[in-house]
């Protein structure tokens, strides 16, 4: 249950200016449009999404994974990754196996699917270079550096 507090004018601007101006989860979201948008651009004539783009390529370094492993490696609610995956499965660009037995069924990647991340990989690039050119060497740095040292899900 939430805590009535009464608050002032003074206080409620002074959390508008603090959020406004130190809020890491407005900017970190702010950013993360903004390179989606690079990147969901430059793959848009492959008929990609950077999310279905990034999802393929988890696919195939993974050889073989869950639902819930892929949702895991990439920080995603289960739900939120089966979205991403129903499309990927359903345009052909990945398969859903089904074992012998054992309750899990891995994902692999089909062979259009294959094709497609390597007619992508110049649009990616280019993304990519267009993404290092907007937040500079020390800031792509520094991304990659933050993005390796979070905990595994």
């Amino acid at each position: 249950m939430m805590k009535n507090t009464a608050s002032t004018p003074q206080a409620d601007a002074s959390l508008m200016e603090d959020v406004v101006a130190h809020c890491l989860l407005t900017r970190t979201r702010t950013i993360s449009r903004v390179i989606t948008s690079i990147y969901d651009s430059e793959l848009r004539p492959h008929g990609l999404t950077s999310s279905q783009f990034s999802l393929l390529v988890r696919i195939a370094r993974m050889k073989g994974a869950s639902r819930a492993d892929l949702a895991r490696a990439s920080h995603q609610e289960r739900s939120t990754s089966t979205r991403n995956l129903q499309v990927v499965l359903n345009e052909g660009w990945a398969e859903e196996v089904t074992p012998d037995s054992g309750r899990s069924r891995p994902i692999l990647i089909s062979p259009a699917g294959r094709a497609l991340l390597h007619a992508a990989g110049p649009a990616w690039r280019a993304a990519q270079a267009k993404a290092r050119r907007l937040l500079g060497e020390e800031g792509a740095a520094s991304l990659v550096s933050v993005a390796d040292s979070l905990p595994p899900e």
